[in-house]
């Protein structure tokens, strides 16, 4: 790892070594492309990833509009002049996609002619500086879904999405964007086992798109030129961070310390550190051009926080690294060393395979659902139509001495016949949709 922070680490030290950079290079200019930088939050439920995400936030309120400002001062990079800040705030819960800053509207991901993916209906506020930045920021958070579990009373159960949008202010064209995801918490299988149906179906949820999210980080350092960005809707959303050449991305893994955490703690550490197959580059280093120490700009200095003191430099990884992992190991499986009672419970192959199903089965029950509230819909407004078009026909034939009684007849049948048609759709998707609610029980129960 890049880096690393015991408990006695402050927010501050952790903001200056991961996201602050990466503000520095979305407002610098990005060499004449457009920069786009990503911070991603980590971690087993109640570990700390909101607070720490929280923290960040408040810190790049103020850190983006005092590093335009010093760029307008030094006259280079994007610059107060001629930039514009918005903030657009979301959530992925359950495979839709919810705008918080706008009564939580349900929005389409979508793709255009050139392969850009766009959030449909996803409204941009512009924030005119660290006062209006922080507002949007609380709002978004107050309309954040959460929910009680074993393991935490306010589980964040969606993966919320902060978009930090530099625009040009003549042609409201895009000059950089920073995307802070506050991830939902990882579960193990057997975390969900007296969740309700709802509960295990936004774990399943959650812990699929992680997976995915992992598949896409591992491809950008790995030598593969595909990036399966298109596995969930986080990282269809976050598309560009994954195949732009102007993407810098960086991750904070947050670790429980007590000793009842130690399985996430190890399954964490694995998750960052499969992520991190190739050491980041020097654009992750923590910025000798503080934004906040610049000569002649005492009076610019952050009203909100003092100077971080320096950190001492962390070396390189340890040669016993990996028997840091190996130590983790050695304790977990003294947990599970009992033999009678691996006697008495399945293999572990066998709980993957059911777990690998159990998620397939979640992923093709969010689709249906969507494909059947869609369905739904669109049968309620056609039948609206043709109930109206019903009562106009019914009302020409008793106002009308004289009417076209074959035409009547016949136009009534197709009427009937039309919904018909919309019943029998409909009936048919729900069967469709109950069966998987019935596999979904089954497997939950054998889980």
């Amino acid at each position: 790892f890049d880096h690393a922070f015991d408990e006695d680490a402050t927010t501050e030290e952790v903001y200056r070594y991961t996201a602050r950079p990466l503000v520095e290079y979305v407002c610098g200019g990005g060499g004449g492309g457009v920069p786009r930088a990503t911070v991603f939050a980590y971690g087993q439920t109640g570990s700390g990833k909101t607070h720490t995400m929280g923290g960040i936030q408040r810190m790049v309120a103020e850190d983006v509009y005092l590093t335009l400002s010093n760029n307008a001062f030094d006259n280079e990079g994007r610059s107060l002049e001629n930039t514009s800040v918005s903030v657009a705030i979301f959530e992925i819960y359950g495979g839709r996609i919810q705008d918080l800053l706008n009564g939580r509207y349900r929005l389409k991901v979508l793709e255009d002619g050139k392969g850009e993916v766009v959030v449909s209906g996803l409204e941009e506020f512009e924030a005119n500086g660290p006062r209006d930045f922080l507002n949007l920021i609380e709002t978004g958070h107050a309309n954040r879904t959460t929910h009680a579990t074993e393991a935490n009373d306010a589980s964040s159960r969606s993966h919320a999405i902060c978009q930090i949008l530099f625009r040009d202010k003549h042609t409201s064209k895009l000059k950089g964007k920073l995307s802070l995801v506050d991830l939902a918490g990882s579960e193990r299988g057997s975390d969900t086992k007296s969740h309700n149906r709802q509960r295990r179906t936004e774990s399943s949820e959650i812990n699929t798109s992680l997976l995915a999210l992992k598949e896409c980080i591992r491809a950008i350092d790995g030598d593969g030129g595909h990036v399966p960005y298109r596995q969930s809707k986080l990282t269809l959303i976050l598309k560009d961070c994954f195949v732009s050449r102007m993407a810098r991305t960086a991750m904070v893994a947050t670790l429980s310390p007590g000793s009842s955490s130690t399985d996430h703690t190890v399954n964490t550490l694995r998750y960052a550190d499969r992520i991190k197959e190739k050491k980041v580059g020097s654009v992750f280093s923590p910025s000798n051009r503080s934004p906040i120490q610049l000569s002649g700009q005492a009076g610019k200095k952050s009203p909100l926080r003092k100077q971080v003191a320096a950190v001492p430099a962390i070396s390189d990884p340890l040669d016993d690294y990996d028997d840091d992992f190996d130590e983790l190991d050695l304790i977990m499986n003294e947990v599970t060393s009992d033999d009678d009672e691996r006697a008495t419970e399945p293999s572990k192959a066998d709980e993957q395979n059911r777990l690998s199903e159990l998620d397939r089965t979640v992923k093709e029950l969010l689709e249906e659902e969507e494909h059947l509230l869609n369905l739904h819909m669109t049968a309620i407004h056609e039948n609206a139509s043709l109930l109206a078009e019903e009562g106009a026909l019914l009302h020409s034939v008793q106002d009308s001495e004289e009417y076209d009684v074959d035409a009547y007849a016949s136009r009534l049948g197709e009427i009937l016949e039309r919904k018909t048609e919309l019943i029998t759709g409909v009936r048919d998707r729900l069967g469709s949709f109950r069966e998987l609610l019935r596999k979904e029980e089954e497997l939950a129960g054998f889980c």
